[in-house]
Parts: C-alpha cells; structure tokens; sequence
C-alpha cells in the first residue's frame, strides 16, 4: 500500500512536472521540474485516526533554499497533504532530532482542522494545505507570493466565523467585536448565543476572539485567540486559563497569527507551565494564509 499511495503521486507529479528525478541518498526525496523538491513521506491510518512519520534531519537539511513541499500522505487518503516547507523551516532549525537522526511528526485528521504534530515543537493546523490548489503547486510556489495577505484582526474573526458556520456549529464572538465584522470577505452568517456556565468561566473565555460549539449543546469545540499584534504568551495565557476552567470538555485551542511568529509559538508552547497544564497537547498553531485558503476550500464546499 505504500509503494501504491506514493506511486500515483508520482505519476501525477511526472504528467504535471516532468521531469521528476529521486535525489542520491534518500529514498524519499525528489527533484520536480525546474529545481523545486518534494519530502514524501508515508504513514498508515491507524485505529485512533492518528499517523506517524519520521523525518531525516539529513532530508530536511536538502529542503533548504529550495522551492519546496513536505508530502504527507496516509491509507485512503483522498487527496495529498502538501505543506510548504519555508513554512515551518524556522520550527526545523530549532529542533534536535531523536537519537535515529529523525524528527517525529503525527497528522490528527479533526473536525475542528487537521493538525500536523512536531514532536518538541507542538501542533499546527494545516488543513488548507490538502489537494492540488494554487497554492500548493510547484507552479504557485516558483511564482509570485500572495500567500502573505494583509488581513485584519476583524476579517481574521470573520472568516473563522464562516468556516465554523459552514461546519454546522454555533459561533460566537466577544459582543464588543461583533459590529466590525468584515462581510466583504465572505457571505453574511448568524452569530449564536453561548452560556458558559459559571461566571468565573464567562470572565475567561467571553473575551475569547473566536469560539465554536456543537451546535443545540453547550460543548465547546475550539476557541481562537488572534495575536495580531499582541505577544504570543498573553494569547496563550487566556487560553491557558479557560483551559484550567473547563475540566470536563477538551476542546481545542488556536494561535491565530502571521506565519512569521510560527517559531515563537513553537518557542512559548514548549514553556513548562503550559506543559503542565496540558494546553502544549491541545493548542495548535493556524497562520492567516491557512485561514484565508481553509475559508475559500470549505466555501467550494471541500470539507
């Protein structure tokens, strides 16, 4: 199964790309068209919907100041996970391997957005990175970068607001927000009304950026803090300590943020307060690029 999954990969790459060529010392790596290279690694699905892959540091090292996608794929998959590398080479350099010379990673498949897993590094949701878009071709990554969008902490909140909405749960947002909604980024949704339960917990969490909940329950399903401007470590102290408040439910937790402060995430996540919290398992890094693609795949009506 194995050998099928990557060998139809790359006989798309081959129709699309040609040529497509295997790098020397690496079973994994390969060189697409013009230079551009591809890490294609595979996992099975296992029971708990998780995966795992290793990841040669020695492969890593040759994705550098190259275009580039890390390819994951697993069993009945149905369509690639292609991530590109510049987005996650500053995690990478930080890191030390495990003693087989390997960096671990785990992709979690999840209502709430497929997150990839770095061992010592921490979660970041990637789930706009799947299939053949413009943004995840070689072509787009060789051509000009629209990726980095000038979006606003209100149009960030709106378009999770949509995607939340278009995934059948409750969304709510802080009231004082609500009349800066941008409704030129996407098709106008209602806004639901939450009780949190006690007043200690509404404290918290009712100044939270951006919350989803199962829609007819009052199960809270992920809650986003926009860093826009404001440091990594308050985002992750707020939610650290809604965290703490809920006891009973694990929902999952989001940085919302430019890419260029994906390794400071990565640097705070690891700290050992949020380790022992238990925020370092369920808190996950989502970049604005991710966000804007993430909307504009589920409005396609790609789930």
């Amino acid at each position: 199964m194995p050998h099928e999954t990557k060998n139809r990969l790359l006989e798309y790459l081959n129709k699309r790309f040609a040529p497509v060529r295997k790098l020397a010392n690496s079973q994994s790596l390969f060189e697409v068209g013009g230079g551009a290279r591809i890490y294609v690694r595979y996992s099975k699905l296992h029971p708990d919907g998780r995966t795992f892959y290793g990841l040669r540091k020695d492969d890593i090292q040759q994705l550098q100041a190259h275009d580039a996608l890390l390819c994951f794929l697993w069993d009945t998959q149905p369509e690639p996970l292609l991530i590109p590398f510049r987005n996650f080479e500053d995690v990478f350099e930080r890191l030390t391997p495990a003693s087989d010379g390997q960096f671990k990673a785990q992709v979690y498949p999840a209502a709430a957005g497929t997150e990839l897993y770095i061992a010592n590094a921490g979660r970041f949701n990637v789930e706009s990175y799947f299939g053949w878009n413009e943004t995840n071709t070689f072509t787009k990554i060789t051509g000009p970068d629209d990726l980095n969008r000038d979006l606003t902490h209100s149009q960030i909140q709106t378009l999770l607001g949509a995607i939340g909405t278009r995934k059948g749960f409750e969304v709510w947002l802080p009231r004082s927000d609500r009349s800066r909604m941008d409704w030129t980024v996407t098709d106008q949704f209602q806004l639901g009304q939450y009780s949190f339960g006690t007043r200690e917990l509404e404290e918290v969490a009712s100044e939270i950026d951006v919350i989803w909940a199962r829609r007819g329950s009052s199960d809270i399903t992920a809650l986003f803090e926009i860093e826009h401007s404001t440091p990594i470590y308050s985002g992750l102290l707020r939610l650290n300590d809604v965290r703490l408040l809920m006891t009973a439910t694990t929902p999952r937790f989001a940085i919302v943020a430019n890419d260029l402060r994906r390794s400071r995430f990565s640097a705070q996540i690891n700290r050992p307060t949020f380790k022992t919290s238990g925020l370092s398992e369920q808190c996950t890094f989502l970049d604005y690029a991710n966000v804007f693609e993430w909307h504009k795949r589920i409005a396609k009506g790609v789930s």
